[in-house]
């Protein structure tokens, strides 16, 4: 099972990097598997420590993927690390063993510090197909237009029956990328 989670980790020079991911549990260690080349991979590797976000919104999903990346953060309590502010909950992570991979290695962490800063109350409709959405628009680059655009018409209805406030504005930046996308492929086509 993969949950889909933020995940804040610092390179070298202690520059911030914010990027929603999918990660996996293997027993009490959770398994981060970034694709190489990545700013996460050389981060975690750099630093050997992460933080795992757990919060309610998607604008932060949203926003990591379309340039809209300016979100408030703290300070870690136990490993070199930024939490969001917007964190319902997080994990502070240590890397303990690398599987390495030509594309895509097995970073395993273990737990050195977790707190809860409010109650999760679950996604509606229209936060997890922003989530969903999210997932699509990071794999512009891997998945068939066509298969994009079908998911994109699906996932909207949930837009447009649950939305809030802050679903409509990450539902349009990722639109906004989407769009972007066609056009520079299109115009790639024309050329």
């Amino acid at each position: 099972m993969i949950h889909e989670i933020i995940l804040t980790t610092l390179s070298a020079e202690g520059q911030v990097h914010i990027a929603p991911f999918g990660i996996r549990w293997r027993g009490d260690q959770v398994l981060i598997a970034p694709f190489r080349p990545s700013q996460t991979l050389d981060n975690l590797l750099a630093t050997r420590h992460a933080v795992i976000n757990y919060t309610d919104d998607v604008r932060v999903f949203a926003g990591s993927l379309t340039g809209h990346a300016d979100w408030p953060l703290r300070h870690a309590e136990q490993v070199q690390g930024r939490i969001l502010a917007s964190a319902l909950s997080h994990q502070e992570l240590e890397l303990v063993e690398v599987k390495e991979d030509t594309t895509r290695p097995e970073l395993y962490f273990r737990v050195v510090h977790e707190a809860t800063h409010a109650p999760f109350r679950g996604f509606n409709r229209a936060q997890a197909a922003v989530i969903e959405l999210a997932v699509l628009i990071s794999r512009l680059h891997m998945l068939p237009l066509e298969k994009i655009l079908s998911e994109y018409a699906y996932l909207k209805i949930a837009i447009d029956k649950t939305a809030g406030e802050r679903e409509l504005q990450a539902w349009q930046w990722l639109t906004d990328k989407l769009q972007n996308y066609q056009a520079e492929i299109s115009g790639d086509n024309q050329a």
